[in-house]
């Protein structure tokens, strides 16, 4: 009994230590790993600085690139040469003041004639619609006014046509006509006392008709224009 003893004691130490060594060695391999995962995290940290550091050049590169697009300049020229689109009236001075504008706001040719091929055209239209809202404005005064207006409005004209055929040129003639300042109240007033002094009897000209129920004061008063 005592060699079974001491054999089922050999036994259990055996195991025992078989049991303490299996421990040992499973207690030492976490070691391991955990030496493993540091090395495995620390080259995740070093791959992550790596795509840090080159998405950060990347982005430099990018403003780089964003930097030299708004430096460049747009090549502005000594002067420059306008085509006026079909319709519109631009003299010497006013293609000088619209140059001097697009130098100073840095345009380049092609920006400025843009511009101008935009503008130009409404411009022409409002200064048009503008001389001829001005043109009736003066004619329906003109056909109110209290001196030669009214009733006699056309009696009074003639008065007006006789001084105008007297002192007037065939070039005050045209530009009173095409400016429509002679529906002016104060240049029909003007010739109309001129004409009721060269002539108190309101005499018309030999072959000069009184105007009448024309809509343009300035036909009247100047029929050969």
């Amino acid at each position: 009994m005592s060699e079974n003893t001491l054999m089922t004691e050999a036994a259990t130490t055996t195991e025992g230590a078989a049991s303490e060594a299996g421990t040992d060695t499973g207690t030492s391999a976490p070691a391991q790993t955990t030496g493993e995962g540091t090395a495995t995290q620390q080259q995740s940290a070093d791959g992550t600085q790596t795509q840090d550091a080159a998405n950060t050049a990347e982005g430099d590169g990018d403003q780089g690139n964003a930097g030299d697009k708004q430096d460049a300049k747009p090549d502005v020229p000594e002067k420059y040469e306008f085509k006026l689109p079909d319709g519109v009236q631009m003299d010497d001075a006013g293609i000088e003041a619209y140059s001097e504008f697009a130098k100073e706001a840095g345009l380049s040719q092609e920006a400025a004639q843009n511009l101008m091929s935009k503008l130009a055209p409404v411009m022409q239209t409002r200064m048009t619609e503008a001389i001829q809202q001005a043109r009736s404005s003066w004619g329906e005064a003109s056909k109110a006014d209290k001196e030669f207006g009214g009733e006699k409005l056309q009696e009074n004209l003639s008065v007006a046509q006789k001084a105008m055929k007297t002192f007037g040129t065939p070039e005050l003639r045209t530009l009173l006509n095409e400016s429509g300042l002679g529906n002016h109240p104060e240049i029909i007033r003007a010739f109309y006392r001129a004409g009721k002094a060269i002539s108190e009897d309101n005499f018309v000209p030999s072959g000069t008709k009184a105007p009448g129920g024309s809509k343009d004061l300035a036909k009247s008063l100047y029929p050969n224009q």
